[in-house]
């Protein structure tokens, strides 16, 4: 069985080029595979009744790959964490845990969207928490779609503000937070994204040899991780 991941492909109206490359990749996907989409499939996501061109193409798109024996998985991003079961009905997408775990022969692989592991960037950590709390969600989908989408642009404009006022390292990965995660999980290979670094890191705990596979956003070109059917796995990036 294969299996593909990707993750920040950051869809959106402004940037048609990457829905149309999101659309070829699904296009060429082998049947009998699998795929996995680590959070951020769109840049905003303000709830499952707002209706737009982008995401009914979307929805088919993912839909037809059913009939090539193909099934999708879902994990939320900080961008998409809204996104529920409607619209994945729609996908005929089934929504993970924010942390799954993946069974490669011996090893198991650790899959997220990446964002958890940003454990030193504490003002978004905090943000995070109230972001996910099921009260405020619920209630914040009662607005009115206007009021939705001007907090969603507020936001996000405040979001790219502080990042850029921000050290780099401190809205990467925190190591002792992986090597805490894979060693919870009895993982040998984590894959996630949200940092926007491609990458293939490898190091050692207690002897151990572990692997972390970091995919990239979607603004420059294709980015995926391909999984063989001998379990060998490897990270592809196609530039515009």
């Amino acid at each position: 069985m294969q299996r593909f991941f990707i993750a920040d492909i950051h869809l959106n109206q402004d940037e048609p080029g990457i829905t149309t490359g999101f659309l070829h990749f699904l296009q060429s996907l082998p049947s009998n595979s699998e795929l996995y989409i680590l959070g951020d499939l769109f840049d905003y996501w303000i709830g499952d009744d707002i209706v737009d061109q982008l995401s009914q193409q979307i929805s088919q798109q993912l839909n037809q790959l059913k009939s090539r024996n193909i099934a999708t998985y879902f994990i939320h991003g900080n961008r998409d964490f809204l996104l529920g079961q409607t619209f994945a009905k729609l996908c005929s997408m089934t929504i993970l845990p924010e942390v799954s775990v993946l069974k490669n022969s011996d090893e198991n692989i650790v899959i997220l969207h990446g964002d958890l592991l940003c454990i030193d960037d504490l003002s978004y950590q905090k943000f995070r928490r109230k972001m996910h709390s099921k009260w405020l969600q619920c209630l914040f989908l009662l607005l009115p779609r206007y009021v939705r989408l001007k907090i969603a642009t507020k936001l996000r404009h405040k979001s790219n503000l502080h990042n850029q006022q921000k050290y780099e390292y401190i809205m990467d990965v925190n190591q002792q937070a992986v090597e805490s995660m894979m060693n919870s999980h009895h993982a040998n290979v984590m894959i996630h994204g949200h940092t926007h670094k491609p990458a293939i890191h490898q190091f050692n705990v207690d002897g151990k040899p572990l692997m972390r596979m970091v995919l990239g956003a979607w603004h420059d070109g294709v980015n995926y991780i391909h999984q063989d059917q001998h379990g060998e796995l490897k990270l592809i990036k196609i530039d515009n």
